[in-house]
């Protein structure tokens, strides 16, 4: 859905899953939400008032093993990055976020259920213009073997992963998007999230992955894929990468403008490229949309584009 405007759901929808860590049922509610207001959390469930917060780069208090967001008063919802990729990646603007449990359900592993919600609620616009970061300059982060990258694209929004694993069915593998709705539903919606059997008899061992299983997550032994059902894609752990990276890049808290390359990358990498971003105030600017112009004598309407002199700057209050 190409829209010059701001959108959000129509209606809510709610899924149902088990949190990967605690293994324990929760539930997750998506719904419409302000112009504006951009993705906003609400962790149900607790004793006393429910707790409320923005999904910006701010709010992040892990990534060791997921994106976790949290305030002064602790964690609030671990494992947000495949709700905020459906969300971004399906073009929603403004949305609110209800969950019942300290994790977003993992559901199959993929966004796929997310984005089925989402088109079970039905998108609508709103009366603003679309609002987005532009970047204006490279921007980079080392770590180790790591790089991450944020440059300026002029193609709307593109993402770029590498991955690198010794583990011979995984290997080296390579993936590119232009993330629009129909692409990011097609291509990378159903890649799932994967690892090594050892590395989840570790976690096992540790309290966590206590909701993993093969119906949620791809398992590669040393020399064999463990899923009797195969792979979706046959780069479906790369893909799965590039589905995290929208999902964390999500937490800039408005739609990027710019192309992301991430080589060896995973949370801490995509968290630490767009907190060096927004942390370098002449590296972006906040831009709207024009609204699209509708051309006299029967032409055709025209079509808001993200180039040629459609966007134009927004002095809009910072976005951190």
């Amino acid at each position: 859905m190409k829209s010059s405007r701001q959108t959000t759901l129509r209606s809510q929808a709610t899924v149902t899953g088990v949190g990967v860590h605690s293994g324990r049922p929760v539930n997750l509610t998506i719904g419409p939400a302000d112009i504006n207001a951009g993705f906003i959390f609400v962790r149900t469930g607790l004793e006393g008032a429910d707790r409320e917060i923005q999904a910006t780069a701010k709010a992040v208090v892990a990534t060791e093993l997921a994106t976790v967001l949290g305030d002064a008063d602790g964690p609030l919802v671990s494992t947000a990055e495949h709700i905020l990729a459906a969300l971004r990646g399906m073009g929603i603007d403004n949305a609110i976020i209800e969950v019942d449990g300290p994790e977003v359900p993992i559901m199959d592993g993929s966004a796929a259920p997310f984005v089925a919600a989402i088109e079970q609620a039905g998108i609508r616009e709103q009366a603003a213009p679309r609002r987005f970061i532009q970047v204006l300059k490279p921007v980079q982060v080392a770590q180790g073997e790591s790089f991450g990258e944020l440059r300026p694209h002029a193609g709307g929004f593109r993402v770029e992963v590498e991955i690198d694993f010794t583990n011979p069915l995984i290997g080296k593998q390579k993936y590119a998007l232009a993330v629009e709705p129909e692409n990011f539903r097609r291509e990378v919606s159903r890649a799932r999230t994967f690892g090594r059997m050892s590395d989840v008899a570790r976690l096992w061992s540790m309290g966590y992955a206590l909701g993993a299983s093969f119906e949620n997550s791809i398992v590669f032994d040393e020399d064999r894929l463990l899923n009797t059902e195969g792979l979706r894609y046959s780069d479906e752990c790369a893909r799965h990468k590039l589905l995290d990276a929208v999902g964390d890049l999500a937490l800039a808290g408005l739609p990027l403008l710019g192309a992301y390359r991430s080589v060896r990358g995973g949370h801490k990498l995509n968290h630490a490229v767009l907190t060096a971003l927004l942390a370098d105030r002449s590296a972006w600017r906040i831009v709207e949309a024009e609204p699209a112009r509708r051309a006299v004598r029967g032409h055709a309407e025209a079509v808001t584009g993200l180039v040629g002199g459609m966007v134009a700057p927004a002095y809009g209050p910072d976005v951190s």
